[in-house]
Protein backbone atom coordinates (compact mmCIF):
# COMPACT_ATOMS: atom_id res chain seq x y z
CA UNK A 1 0.00 0.00 0.00
CA UNK A 2 1.44 3.38 -0.96
CA UNK A 3 2.13 5.83 1.84
CA UNK A 4 -0.36 8.36 0.38
CA UNK A 5 -3.10 5.76 0.26
CA UNK A 6 -2.31 4.61 3.79
CA UNK A 7 -2.32 8.22 5.08
CA UNK A 8 -5.73 8.79 3.50
CA UNK A 9 -7.15 5.66 5.12
CA UNK A 10 -5.71 6.64 8.50
CA UNK A 11 -7.23 10.13 8.27
CA UNK A 12 -10.62 8.73 7.33
CA UNK A 13 -10.42 6.19 10.13
CA UNK A 14 -9.62 8.86 12.70
CA UNK A 15 -12.54 10.95 11.48
CA UNK A 16 -14.91 8.00 11.80
CA UNK A 17 -13.54 7.19 15.25
CA UNK A 18 -14.00 10.79 16.42
CA UNK A 19 -17.62 10.86 15.25
CA UNK A 20 -18.29 7.47 16.81
CA UNK A 21 -16.94 8.63 20.16
CA UNK A 22 -19.00 11.85 19.97
CA UNK A 23 -22.09 9.62 19.82
CA UNK A 24 -20.83 7.83 22.93
CA UNK A 25 -20.53 4.53 21.08
CA UNK A 26 -17.96 1.81 21.53
CA UNK A 27 -16.92 -0.07 18.42
CA UNK A 28 -19.25 -2.84 19.56
CA UNK A 29 -22.16 -0.41 19.88
CA UNK A 30 -21.50 0.88 16.38
CA UNK A 31 -21.19 -2.63 14.99
CA UNK A 32 -24.54 -3.66 16.46
CA UNK A 33 -26.32 -0.46 15.44
CA UNK A 34 -24.99 -0.52 11.86
CA UNK A 35 -24.96 -4.31 11.45
CA UNK A 36 -21.23 -4.36 10.74
CA UNK A 37 -18.47 -6.54 12.15
CA UNK A 38 -16.63 -4.93 15.08
CA UNK A 39 -13.28 -6.08 13.69
CA UNK A 40 -14.12 -4.44 10.38
CA UNK A 41 -14.82 -1.16 12.17
CA UNK A 42 -11.56 -1.45 14.08
CA UNK A 43 -9.60 -2.03 10.87
CA UNK A 44 -11.29 0.96 9.22
CA UNK A 45 -10.52 3.23 12.18
CA UNK A 46 -6.88 2.10 12.17
CA UNK A 47 -6.54 2.68 8.42
CA UNK A 48 -5.90 -1.01 7.80
CA UNK A 49 -8.87 -1.57 5.53
CA UNK A 50 -10.31 0.23 2.55
CA UNK A 51 -13.95 1.21 2.88
CA UNK A 52 -16.40 0.29 0.15
CA UNK A 53 -18.89 2.90 -0.95
CA UNK A 54 -21.90 1.04 0.50
CA UNK A 55 -20.16 0.59 3.86
CA UNK A 56 -19.13 4.25 3.85
CA UNK A 57 -22.74 5.25 3.25
CA UNK A 58 -23.94 3.02 6.11
CA UNK A 59 -21.31 4.50 8.44
CA UNK A 60 -22.10 8.08 7.40
CA UNK A 61 -25.84 7.65 7.98
CA UNK A 62 -25.25 5.92 11.30
CA UNK A 63 -23.02 8.78 12.42
CA UNK A 64 -25.61 11.35 11.32
CA UNK A 65 -23.42 12.80 8.59
CA UNK A 66 -22.89 12.43 4.86
CA UNK A 67 -20.23 10.68 2.83
CA UNK A 68 -19.20 14.09 1.51
CA UNK A 69 -18.56 15.37 5.02
CA UNK A 70 -16.63 12.24 5.95
CA UNK A 71 -14.39 12.68 2.91
CA UNK A 72 -14.12 16.49 2.87
CA UNK A 73 -10.55 17.71 3.03
CA UNK A 74 -8.91 14.32 2.90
Amino acid sequence: MSSNKHALLVQLGKRIQTLRKKKGWTQTDMAVYLDLNRGHISDIELGKREVGIITLQVIARGLDTTMARLLRGL
